[in-house]
C-alpha cells in the first residue's frame, strides 16, 4: 500500500470513526491481548481479536409481524380478505393457531424483541409520556441487560436490520439530539428506516432513517419500506460480508390510519354488503372446514354493545360497508408488499436458506375506531359530540375513507369483532382470547418436513427469540458489550416443529394490559376484564355496560373451551383460586406492581415526576 493510499484510508477511517450515530453501535467484541509488547516492533508479537461468526449454514432470518390485524381476518385463516403470501407460506410452513401476543403494540413488541415479558423489559405500557411511569415494569425504557434479538445476532456473526414499526423509542428521546441508545440502532440494528412511534399517516410518515429524521417521498409507506428493506439486503450482498441477515420488517399496516390506493379497495366492493353478523358466520364455518378450529366449536354470541346488522339504517350499513372494503384493501396491499420481500428472495435465490416468521397482527383487531368508525377526527374531538353527531359527520365525509384525508381512519367496533372470529372481544382486552390469540406462520424450505400442518401448542411472542436462538444454533450470550444478561423467559418452539402432538412445553403466561388481566397455566385459564374501558365506549353514553362490577374473575378450561364460553368460576372455585393466587406470584416476579389502570391514565396520572 502506497503512501497516498494509506493517508486515504487513514481519512475514510476517521471519517466513519466520527459519523453521527454510528459510533455507539459497533460490535465490541475485544479480547484481551494475548500478544507481546517489546521495545521495538522486531521484539514484539501481533495478537487480533478474531471476529466472531455464525454457525456454519446459519439461516438468514427474517422475522414480520403485522399490525392490528385480527385472528379470522386473512384467507389463511379462514377469512374473506385474499392473502396470498401467507397463504403460500403457511402452506409451505406450519401454522400456529394457539400463538399469543400481549394484547397491545408495544408490550408485544419489547417482548418478542427481548424474549421476556414486557413488564420485565419495562414496557408493560408504553414509551410514551402519557403511558409510562416512573416504575421498573412502566418506564418504557428495555434495559441494557435485556438485550434484543438485533443484539445478539449481530454479536453472533449476523447483519441485522429493521424497517416499519419500531414504537419503543421514549417520547423524549425521539428527536434528532437523541440519545441514540433507545432507537433501533442503540438496539442492535445496523440499518433502520421507518417510524419510532405508534402510529404515523401512511403517506406523510413520520419517517426515521438510522439515526435521523428523513421526509418521505410521497408514496405508501408500505412501498417505502419494503424497498428500503430490499436495498438493505442487496447492499450486504454486493459487500460479500460472508454474514448471514436479520430482518424485521414490521409494517404500520393494518393499524390506523387505514389508507390505501384505490385499485386495492375496489377489489372488496360489495363484498361486505351482508355485515358483520354473517361475516362471522361465513368465516367461522370456514375455520372449521380448514381445521383451523375444533369442529365441535361454537361462535361466541355478538357482543351486546354492538347492534345487530339487519337493525341498522341503511345509510349507515353503506358507510360501514366502506370502512371495511378500505380495511380490506389495505390488509391484502400489506400482503402484497410482503409479497415482494420473499419474490426478491426468492430470486436472489437466498429463500431456501431464509427461516421466516409471520405473526399476523401484535393484538387482537383494534377496538380505537369506536361504535361507528373514525375518519379525521382525533379522538379528543369525537369525546365532545354525541353518537348521532358522529354518523352525521362520517356521512358526510365517507368519500375521504382510505385517502390520504382519512388520517384517522379506523373501521367501526362490529367489524372488529367479526375480524377476531372465533372469539370474543378485540385489542387490548388482556383477560380474552380475542385481544391476545394472533396466528403464527413458520416457514424454513430447507429444514420444515410436516409442510403445510398446522400446530396448536401453545406459544407467546417471548418464544420467537429462544426458537430463533436454537433454530441458528447460536447460544444466549452471558454477555453483550460487557453487560451481563438477565435470563430469556420464552420457551423454544423448536419441539414442536417435527411433532404435532407433542405437548406444549410453555405452560404458565400471564397478561396485564392497563387493568384487564388474565392467567394461564396448563389449559386452564383466568381472566379480570376492566372498565371503564374509554378508549372505545366514551362517545358512546348511552352503550356503556351497566352491569360491569370489577375484581368479578372468570374461569375457563381452554382445552375443553377453546374461545372462551362458558365461565368455570362457580363451579370450580378452587382451581380459579389457585389461578389468581399464580397470579399475583407472576405479578411480583415479573414487575407488574404497582397495578395501572386506563383510569389512571386518563386521569394523567402518570409521568408527573419526570
Amino acid at each position: 500500500m502506497n503512501k497516498g493510499s494509506i493517508l486515504a484510508w487513514l481519512l475514510l477511517g476517521t471519517g466513519l470513526s466520527y459519523s453521527e450515530g454510528y459510533a455507539q453501535n459497533i460490535t465490541q467484541q475485544q479480547q484481551p491481548f494475548q500478544g507481546v509488547v517489546g521495545r521495538t516492533f522486531a521484539d514484539s508479537k501481533e495478537s487480533w481479536t478474531k471476529p466472531v461468526k455464525a454457525p456454519a449454514g446459519a439461516p438468514n432470518v427474517l422475522w414480520i409481524l403485522l399490525d392490528d390485524v385480527g385472528f379470522g381476518a386473512t384467507s389463511t385463516l379462514g377469512g374473506v380478505i385474499n392473502t396470498p403470501t401467507f397463504d403460500s407460506l403457511a402452506h409451505q410452513g406450519l401454522t400456529y393457531t394457539n400463538f399469543h401476543t400481549t394484547a397491545i403494540c408495544a408490550p408485544t413488541r419489547s417482548a418478542l424483541l427481548t424474549g421476556r415479558n414486557s413488564h420485565s423489559v419495562h414496557m408493560g405500557g408504553f414509551a410514551h409520556i402519557a403511558m409510562s411511569a416512573g416504575f421498573p415494569g412502566y418506564d418504557g425504557r428495555i434495559p441494557s441487560d435485556k438485550g434484543t434479538v438485533a443484539e445478539i445476532l449481530r454479536e453472533s456473526g449476523y447483519n441485522t436490520f429493521a424497517v416499519g414499526k419500531y414504537g419503543l423509542t421514549p417520547d423524549e428521546d425521539a428527536t434528532d439530539a437523541g440519545p441514540f441508545d433507545r432507537w433501533p440502532t442503540g438496539k442492535g440494528f445496523d440499518h433502520f428506516f421507518g417510524f419510532l412511534g405508534s402510529a404515523t399517516d401512511q403517506y406523510k410518515p413520520d419517517l426515521v432513517e438510522d439515526n435521523a429524521h428523513v421526509q418521505p417521498d410521497g408514496r405508501h409507506l408500505n412501498e417505502q419500506i419494503t424497498d428500503k428493506a430490499i436495498s438493505f439486503i442487496e447492499r450486504q450482498q454486493k459487500a460479500k460480508s460472508g454474514k448471514p441477515f436479520f430482518l424485521y420488517y414490521a409494517p404500520g399496516a393494518t393499524h390506523s390510519p387505514h389508507q390505501v390506493a384505490t385499485e386495492w379497495s375496489d377489489r372488496y366492493k360489495g363484498k361486505f354488503d351482508k355485515g358483520w353478523d354473517v361475516f362471522r358466520e361465513e368465516v367461522f364455518k370456514r375455520q372449521k372446514q380448514l381445521g383451523i378450529i375444533p369442529a365441535n366449536a361454537v361462535l361466541p354470541a355478538r357482543n351486546s354493545n354492538i347492534k345487530a346488522w339487519n337493525k341498522l339504517p341503511e345509510d349507515e350499513r353503506k358507510l360501514y360497508t366502506r370502512f371495511m372494503e378500505i380495511y380490506a384493501g389495505y390488509l391484502s396491499y400489506t400482503d402484497h408488499e410482503v409479497g415482494r420481500v420473499i419474490n426478491y428472495l426468492k430470486a436472489s435465490k437466498q429463500l431456501e436458506n431464509t427461516l421466516v416468521f409471520v405473526i399476523i397482527g401484535d393484538n387482537g383487531a383494534s377496538k380505537e375506531g369506536t361504535f361507528s368508525g373514525t375518519i379525521d377526527l382525533p379522538r379528543g374531538a369525537t369525546n365532545k359530540l354525541s353518537q348521532q353527531e358522529i354518523i352525521k359527520h362520517n356521512l358526510e365525509a365517507s368519500g375521504e375513507i382510505g385517502t390520504p384525508k382519512s388520517i384517522q381512519g379506523n373501521y367501526p367496533l362490529g367489524w372488529a369483532q367479526a375480524l377476531n372470529t372465533p372469539f370474543k372481544q378485540w385489542k387490548q382486552d388482556a383477560n380474552s382470547e380475542g385481544g391476545t390469540r394472533n396466528p403464527l406462520i413458520v416457514y424454513y424450505p430447507k429444514g420444515i418436513k410436516d409442510k403445510g400442518t398446522i400446530r396448536t401448542q401453545y406459544g407467546h411472542v417471548i418464544d420467537l427469540l429462544p426458537t430463533t436462538l436454537e433454530y441458528t444454533g447460536i447460544k444466549a450470550p452471558e454477555y453483550i458489550r460487557g453487560i451481563k444478561q438477565d435470563s430469556i423467559q420464552g420457551t423454544s418452539l423448536v419441539y414442536s416443529f417435527d411433532d404435532a402432538k407433542a405437548a406444549s412445553q410453555h405452560r404458565i403466561q400471564h397478561y396485564y394490559i392497563f387493568g384487564a388481566r388474565s392467567i394461564y397455566k396448563d389449559g386452564w385459564k383466568a381472566a379480570l376484564s376492566y372498565h371503564p374501558d374509554l378508549l372505545d365506549l366514551s362517545n358512546d353514553k348511552e352503550g356503556l355496560p351497566k352491569n360491569y362490577v370489577q375484581n368479578v374473575w372468570e374461569l375457563y378450561n381452554l382445552n375443553e373451551d377453546f374461545n372462551e364460553r362458558i365461565d368455570l368460576s362457580k363451579k370450580n372455585p378452587a382451581k380459579l383460586e389457585e389461578l389468581k393466587a399464580l397470579f399475583e406470584v407472576q405479578a411480583k416476579k415479573f414487575n407488574l406492581y404497582p397495578y395501572i389502570t386506563w383510569d389512571d391514565v386518563y386521569n394523567a396520572r402518570l409521568h408527573k415526576n419526570y
